[in-house]
């Protein structure tokens, strides 16, 4: 009989986005996504942008006290975020 190396799908479609260079670009989608699951829909509706840059996530915030809020909350916020899609995709939240 034949030696065969099973694994899951799940192991299998991982690598092959990892070899695909198709990980990292998936993850970052997955995280701006989640950012109105995390910071709860009261916030969200004060958010217009969201995009990644270099492993920095920027938001643009319609109101300056929430702003200010949240720049005291941003070491939570990253774990959070990070936290949610599983991997370590940003290291630094900047709001403007």
């Amino acid at each position: 009989m034949f030696k065969r190396d099973v694994l899951p799908l799940s192991q299998i479609l991982q690598r092959l986005l990892r070899e695909g260079g198709f990980e990292t670009p998936l993850n970052q989608k997955r995280l701006v996504e989640s950012w109105s699951k995390v910071v709860g829909p009261t916030v969200a509706l004060y958010t217009s942008e969201t995009f990644i840059k270099n492993q920095t996530l920027f938001v643009k915030l319609l109101n300056p006290a929430l702003r200010q809020d949240l720049s005291m909350m941003r070491s939570q916020l990253i774990c959070r975020l990070n936290a949610e899609v599983g991997s370590q995709v940003i290291t630094d939240i900047r709001f403007y």
